[in-house]
């Protein structure tokens, strides 16, 4: 088998909580978000870009989002509100896919949208061939207007994925998949 096929047979997310520094550096982060970018896209839109939350600024967004948790939610518990805070500080780093699909004369906004998706599993596929873990996560930031605004989005952006990015502390795990019989059909059957 060559190595390609084993990389890609290999890749597990880890969760958030469970990657740790070192992160990419600098270097590695240009290389990962290069190949990211490197994904369909009909019509050439890059109908998406990149926010990086490192260093400081992954405490910084915590804590508006913890902002914005308390708010909505004036009983909410010390516990859930520190999770906010460290909501981007449990990796080192932290890459938000925003996607930018809008309307356009011949390329339809779902393939702008897939090919969003695409730079995220990009972008988890680098990250382990670069030797580190990833894992893809939304939840209620990437639905929320003011948490979106909050994190740099514009006004019709969205968020694809936050991937996390990090050296896991756990060796990774593989999950229940479906099988293939299951979910294979062969037209004309």
């Amino acid at each position: 088998m060559n190595a390609t096929i084993d990389l890609l047979l290999t890749r597990r997310s880890v969760p958030a909580a469970l990657l740790a520094a070192p992160g990419p550096s600098a270097d590695e982060l240009q290389t990962l978000l290069t190949i990211a970018s490197r994904v369909p896209d009909h019509g050439k839109l890059a109908p998406w870009r990149f926010i990086v939350f490192e260093g400081e600024a992954r405490v910084e967004a915590g804590r508006q989002l913890a902002r914005i948790a308390g708010q909505r939610q004036p009983d909410i518990s010390e516990t859930r509100l520190e999770d906010e805070q460290q909501r981007f500080s449990k990796a080192p780093l932290v890459v938000a896919v925003v996607g930018r699909a809008a309307e356009h004369v011949k390329i339809p906004v779902i393939e702008q949208i897939y090919s969003a998706g695409a730079v995220c599993l990009n972008l988890e596929i680098a990250a382990h061939a670069m030797g580190y873990a990833a894992c893809w996560l939304t939840d209620w930031p990437a639905y929320d207007a003011e948490a979106r605004a909050a994190l740099g989005l514009a006004e019709g952006e969205t968020i694809a994925g936050f991937i996390h990015i990090g050296t896991p502390t756990i060796a990774p795990t593989d999950r229940p998949r479906p099988a293939l019989a299951d979910i294979v059909s062969r037209f004309g059957d």
